[in-house]
């Protein structure tokens, strides 16, 4: 893909939101195949250099839309990636966690409880990050 000015945009979004070496990380070991890697290209361009540039609503509150409309829809390996996102656009934990809580009455316990278990598991993964 020719990288034009939404692709150089959009990379820049998504390592600023998800950490250079989160990124960096994820190119290696999930575009790393010519099929995955025009995934990517596209998610690169059109989601982050598109979407996520787009005014309106600020970075923070996009995180968190993401991480409520994954947990609504039990996408349990995309919410790892947005509650990464959330924590560094200056979400806490227990904002997070509260946030996770509140759906217990609007889509139930068990999507809640994955929600809250994956939480857990990325919010000690950034921890041992520093």
């Amino acid at each position: 893909m020719a990288e034009n000015e939404n692709y150089r945009k959009g990379s820049e979004i998504r390592a600023s939101l998800m950490g250079e070496k989160f990124a960096a990380d994820m190119n290696k070991s999930v575009y790393d195949d010519p099929m995955m890697k025009k995934f990517g290209d596209y998610a690169r361009e059109a989601v982050f250099g598109m979407l996520w540039s787009r005014p309106g609503l600020d970075l923070k509150t996009k995180t968190l839309i993401c991480v409520i409309s994954d947990t609504a829809q039990a996408r349990w390996p995309e919410l790892a990636i947005h509650l990464r996102m959330a924590r560094r656009q200056g979400w806490t934990e227990d904002e997070l966690s509260e946030a996770l809580m509140h759906l217990c009455g609007y889509i139930g316990l068990p999507s809640v409880r994955e929600a809250m278990l994956t939480a857990k598991e990325v919010f000690e993964e950034m921890r041992k990050e520093g």
